[in-house]
């Protein structure tokens, strides 16, 4: 499968926000404002509750684009540290997603405490928050960087992952809410990563790029992709799974020749908490693994009719030992802002 053939689900499956109340931890994001605008898109939810704690992100949000003037949106204010803001953000949700999180890997090794306020205790109050609320479903937002971290963000978020998983045991015997998590790795120009930034420089002028290891590699998936996978997850989800999609690898001394091929590359070396190859699956989890045609999923519970095969004991998910790759044509069509409005739609 190439990097942009993701199996794309039919809006039926967004239908199913209509008549709902969905809530987005995080909404001003880069994942946030694509989820909001292909939900309002795709269907008539009842309310879409934009939860942040920036208002002047809040406000841009407006300014940017008249989608997000939509009548069924409400901004409201607050910080996932307050339980109790939370909750009342929370009454009469039916579909959580919680994307809010602190994510820089540098500011995390300087500030471990804020990232431990935010990524840990934050989930722990989102999840206690839910169920106290009685919330339908919840889906957090995880990432590869949690896989065997070395850094402290990664770190953090596996204990929010784990905090997720462990919501069951919360809930008990009761129907409701059901907590899943989707892990899943780096996402094509989202705010804060790698290629806005070249993008930036190359614009200003630089005569080289920085690359800190030529034998770097990283998954890579679309925006578009990552909300479609996010809503699939969302309605399949029957509480305590991990959700991974396939996607695709690219060398990171590759971005940068096929961003900028006439600049010169320089290596400056690993920094504090960077790998070299992210994982997404370890061989450790491969005893919970199930593979399906356009993801995997580890859990415990009883398997869907639709599983390929559980995986085999010593498989394991890796970026550079992927068998899907970007191609140079690839990245450079996703990137040219002609056609990039088409991810939304």
């Amino acid at each position: 499968m190439g990097f942009f053939q993701h199996k794309v689900i039919t809006m039926n499956l967004y239908q199913n926000f209509s008549g709902k109340t969905i809530l987005i931890t995080g909404g001003t994001g880069s994942f946030g404002q694509a989820f909001i605008k292909k939900v309002l898109l795709s269907s008539s939810p009842k309310k879409i509750i934009v939860f942040s704690r920036d208002e002047w992100k809040q406000s841009q949000m407006c300014e940017e684009d008249p989608v997000f003037n939509h009548p069924s949106i409400r901004y409201f204010l607050g910080d996932i540290r307050d339980k109790e803001r939370l909750k009342v953000a929370f009454r009469e949700v039916d579909y959580l997603i919680h994307a809010a999180a602190l994510k820089q890997v540098p500011a995390a090794e300087y500030n471990p405490s804020e990232f431990i306020k935010t990524n840990i205790i934050g989930t722990l109050n989102v999840m206690e928050a839910a169920i106290e609320e009685g919330i339908e479903k919840v889906m957090a937002l995880s990432t590869d960087k949690a896989v065997r971290p070395i850094n402290l963000y990664g770190a953090t978020k596996l204990c929010g992952e784990k905090l997720i998983l462990s919501a069951s045991a919360y809930v008990g015997n009761r129907n409701s809410p059901t907590f899943a998590v989707v892990r899943y790795g780096n996402v094509l120009g989202s705010k804060g990563s790698l290629i806005p930034k070249w993008q930036r420089k190359i614009k200003n002028g630089a005569k080289s790029l920085q690359v800190t290891d030529l034998r770097m590699t990283r998954f890579w998936m679309t925006l578009n992709h990552a909300v479609d996978f996010v809503v699939q997850s969302l309605f399949l989800s029957k509480g305590g799974e991990i959700y991974v999609p396939k996607i695709s690898s690219m060398k990171i001394v590759d971005l940068a020749k096929a961003l900028a091929p006439d600049l010169a590359i320089e290596t400056c070396g690993i920094r504090p908490g960077e790998k070299l190859h992210e994982h997404l699956i370890t061989k450790e989890e491969a005893s919970i693994t199930e593979e399906f045609s356009n993801h995997y999923v580890l859990r415990r519970a009883k398997a869907r009719e639709d599983l390929i095969s559980n995986v085999s004991q010593d498989f394991e998910y890796v970026s550079n030992e992927n068998s899907n790759w970007i191609t140079k044509e690839e990245l450079l069509n996703e990137l040219n802002p002609r056609v990039s409005e088409k991810l939304l739609y």
